[in-house]
């Protein structure tokens, strides 16, 4: 990670679980990272215990509501005024709401896509471009998908979320047939995790409390800092290598 010290990343959803955990670990690694989510609160206080850690990079807080492309636009216009640009993306911000696809709500199944679909074009576009426009051949895009990026889990209530995900992995190898018709060294990963121990569950099932636990007490489950190395994994390749993606499960989980 010695090449990325000083150099700036971009972490999406960075207030809590798999995001919080990839910035921590980032500014650990020496970079700065600006960590964006709807409320920066918990980001600050973040910030505050990596600085009093001693790490050797830096957290910046922003406040975005992904699911705004304006307010996007405005952040990445914000990172080129106050820190030249993006060098490192990490689209990490994600969401699922328990709609069926034969019952679901309308306003559900958009607000997925704005944040899982929309959200992560936008900021993997916007990042390129701030590569682009400062040279930088070396950049990395890393799109935190799911293993319902790659199968169908039979669970009615996740299978609209499970479309965006496949999307996800679409769009991934879509990034790395572009960059590479760019005749770019910007290298593009998808890391997709099985079942991990974070608020998700808890967020997902808010109607079922006994649901929302069992989702983490069947079996030991991932936990974001198993994430966030696989994330470094990718970071730490050599230039010429590209990790396209990474797949990770709990040993015991069947799907």
């Amino acid at each position: 990670m010695d090449r990325w010290r000083g150099r700036v990343a971009l972490v999406t959803g960075a207030s809590v679980g798999i995001g919080a955990t990839i910035a921590k670990e980032l500014v650990r690694s020496g970079m700065k990272v600006v960590g964006c989510a709807r409320s920066v609160e918990k980001i600050q206080k973040l910030a505050a215990e990596c600085q009093a850690a001693g790490y050797s990079g830096q957290l910046v807080p922003f406040k975005c509501d992904l699911s705004k492309t304006e307010e996007i636009e405005s952040m990445f216009a914000s990172i080129k005024a106050q820190h030249k640009g993006v060098d490192v993306c990490i689209n990490n911000a994600g969401l699922a709401h328990p709609e069926f696809l034969l019952s679901g709500k309308t306003s559900g199944w958009k607000n997925m896509l704005d944040v899982n679909v929309l959200a992560l074009s936008v900021c993997t576009r916007e990042a390129y471009q701030s590569m682009k426009e400062r040279n930088v051949d070396d950049g990395h895009i890393i799109n935190l998908n799911s293993i319902c990026g790659h199968v169908v889990i039979p669970s009615s209530d996740i299978h609209f979320y499970t479309c965006t995900k496949y999307a996800v992995t679409a769009l991934t190898e879509g990034l790395r047939q572009e960059l590479h018709e760019a005749k770019t060294h910007i290298r593009a990963t998808c890391i997709s995790p099985g079942v991990v121990a974070t608020e998700f569950a808890p967020r997902l099932y808010s109607n079922d409390p006994e649901k929302a636990a069992s989702s983490y007490t069947t079996y030991k489950a991932l936990e974001a800092i198993d994430v966030a190395n696989a994330v470094i994994y990718a970071l730490s390749a050599p230039p010429h290598v590209q990790v396209g993606d990474i797949t990770i499960r709990p040993v015991e989980q069947q799907m």
